[in-house]
């Protein structure tokens, strides 16, 4: 197979592009990024998440999903707070989607979808379900819901056709925000909004700062300084807080709504961008750090109802340690995740930290994949470790028997964000984050074109070639990311091992490339076990849980009816447990094995694969056998 990966590599060589820059101009940044995402087109995955990219684009986007209900919410009102937010998020998606796969149908789908939520435009320039009158909405998420309406029509304008009518529509959409939200006598952003932090609608800052970079325009940085300078909610200045090292489970008073808090910083990313202010930068780093260690599960969302139960389990609650209460209802909404992995892509640019990589990693192959309905059309609202691993249940609505929700709008952003964020671009060329099978289009140092063609099954086994293809001679650089759980990673370059392979940190690789080089890498693909820890409820401790690679494992219902029945996993000093692969039993299993105990052997599988939407159940975190 790497042969015919190689000629594949060789031939698009030459229809390779340098990365575009997708707003105007440079000027406009006081920092540059670090790496940058591979033009559009410029990436074609096979396997693994390119499967699940199509069955979400074929059975959701160009499917199921009801996109003149949602329109008309702009025409005739809606019945429930924020749901104008679907259209916007159903734009992004598929824009993204588009930016990937370029699907002639969906483009064309997604244009008229376009024009007709412009359409909807009212005598003030906004697009908003709230009529002219009532605006700003307070209680009706009216500013949550046209900043949607502006990031859906900017990623089409970026991503799909730099259309003036769109530009045109954002910008009147924006005039009409600016013309009734700001200082007295018009109204605080931090009194905006269904909860009562109101800390949603300071999340308007991401699609304000596109704005900016899309048209230069200082009106724009201006507002967005404004709502830097509001604190981004009622009562207290989050920015400032998560600056100082307060956890985030303690910041946005009353309660720290976790979808909400992401969202406005993927818009102070943004901001930092622009004015090059290092309080921002320290504060994305506090952000990142905090939500690293403490927010998040073993299959990389964050949440839990233990701290904040009226938020339903959308909350920031030291999941981390939390994550295997036994009180938890519900935990870690889809949102939180897509969210969380769109801020670590903005982490991961601006600073060429590799555990942004991780983190985006630990969710796209467990959390957001394990979300999503085996035949595409949906996601779930929040998932459990242990129990009923999916539900419907959550904010949204029933629209002609399908369940319309905020996480079903989501989960398709976060599989357009896999091929964004797969391999980027450096000043120093090419940077392989995660190893899916596949052709990648970059550039060198020097300006040449060079293809990578990867061949693996990854993350099915540990064995991944890369193939080099660039044009002509001279020396570049190739970064390869090293997982954090793999260990010991041999690499090679041409039959030759490479030395100094750390875990967790990026590979460097500067030579003289020509044509038809090849790289190696085998993973440390070993199962490894991972003890609990002690939370607010003791009995949170007792138990266990078994990774294999980048994949968590769980026991299956539907394959064991014993399967929430205490064990105690057998595992070396070194905590590596010694499995044995088998044959999955059900057709939609990836990987299964059997996993030693003190009782015998127990068959386990990846999280993802576990299908509980007929409802079954999942054991996750395994109790320990006394």
């Amino acid at each position: 197979m790497i042969r015919e990966y190689l000629a594949i590599a060789l031939a698009l060589t030459l229809a390779a592009c340098a990365p575009e820059r997708e707003e105007a101009s440079d000027s406009l940044y006081k920092v540059q990024d670090v790496f940058t995402p591979l033009p559009g087109g410029k990436v074609k995955m096979e396997g693994h998440f390119d499967d699940y990219i199509n069955l979400s684009l074929n059975n959701w986007a160009k499917g199921v999903m009801p996109y003149d209900v949602v329109v008309e919410f702009f025409r005739s009102g809606r019945k429930q707070f924020a749901l104008g937010e679907m259209p916007g998020k159903s734009l992004r998606s598929n824009a993204l989607l588009w930016r990937y796969t370029r699907d002639p149908e969906l483009k064309a789908l997604t244009k008229d979808v376009v024009y007709s939520l412009i359409g909807t435009a009212k005598e003030n320039g906004s697009i908003s379900c709230t009529p002219v009158e009532e605006q700003p909405g307070d209680r009706d998420g009216d500013i949550w819901e046209r900043k949607y309406v502006l990031l859906g029509l900017s990623q089409y304008y970026l991503d799909v056709e730099r259309d003036s009518v769109v530009l045109e529509a954002m910008e009147k959409e924006a005039r009409s925000v600016m013309d009734q939200v700001g200082p007295a006598p018009k109204k605080s952003v931090t009194e905006l909004g269904w909860s009562s932090t109101k800390i949603e609608s300071s999340s308007i800052l991401e699609p304000f700062m596109r704005l900016y970079f899309i048209t230069g325009k200082k009106e724009y940085l201006d507002f967005a300084t404004y709502i830097i300078s509001s604190g981004g909610n009622k009562g207290s200045d989050i920015f400032a807080l998560i600056g100082d090292g307060v956890p985030v489970r303690e910041v946005g008073v009353p309660y720290p709504k976790a979808y909400e808090m992401t969202s406005v910083f993927e818009g102070l990313a943004e901001y930092y961008r622009a004015t090059g202010d290092e309080r921002w930068l320290k504060c994305l780093t506090n952000f990142f750090n905090e939500v690293r260690e403490d927010e998040l599960t073993i299959i990389g969302n964050g949440g839990d109802d233990v701290y904040w139960p009226e938020l339903y389990g959308e909350g920031w609650g030291n999941a981390a340690v939390e994550q295997t209460n036994p009180d938890i209802k519900r935990m870690m909404e889809t949102c939180v995740g897509v969210t969380w992995m769109k801020f670590c892509s903005q982490y991961l640019r601006l600073t060429g930290d590799p555990a942004a990589v991780d983190c985006i990693e630990r969710y796209a192959y467990n959390g957001l994949i394990g979300a999503m309905r085996p035949d595409g059309k949906g996601f779930s609202y929040v998932n459990l470790l242990n129990g009923p691993k999916v539900t419907n249940h959550g904010w949204g609505m029933v629209i002609d028997g399908l369940p319309v929700t905020c996480c079903n709008l989501n989960g398709p952003t976060g599989l357009g964000y896999i091929p964004y964020v797969a391999v980027m671009q450096a000043k120093e060329g090419p940077v392989v984050n995660l190893y899916n099978k596949g052709v990648y289009k970059a550039v060198t140092s020097d300006g040449r074109y060079v293809s990578l063609g990867i061949d693996t099954e990854f993350p099915l086994d540990g064995e991944v070639k890369i193939a080099v293809f660039p044009s002509g001679s001279g020396k570049f650089t190739i970064r390869l990311r090293i997982p954090s759980w793999s260990v010991n990673t041999v690499v090679s370059v041409n039959g030759k091992k490479v030395n100094d392979v750390k875990a967790g940190s990026y590979l460097t690789l500067s030579r003289d490339w020509k044509a038809g080089d090849e790289i190696c890498l085998s993973f440390d693909m070993k199962a490894t076990l991972i003890m609990a820890k002690e939370g607010r409820n003791p009995q949170g401790k007792d138990f266990q849980a078994v990774q294999w690679g980048p994949l968590v494992l769980a026991r299956d219902e539907k394959i064991d009816t014993s399967y929430a029945s205490p064990v105690k996993v057998l595992a070396g000093a070194d905590g590596v447990v010694e499995v044995k692969r088998i044959a999955p039993e059900l057709p939609g299993t990836k990987v299964e094995f059997l996993v030693p105990t003190t009782a015998g052997d127990i068959r386990m599988v990846d999280y993802a694969s576990v299908d509980c939407w007929e409802g079954s159940r999942v054991q996750t975190w395994l109790p320990i056998m006394k």
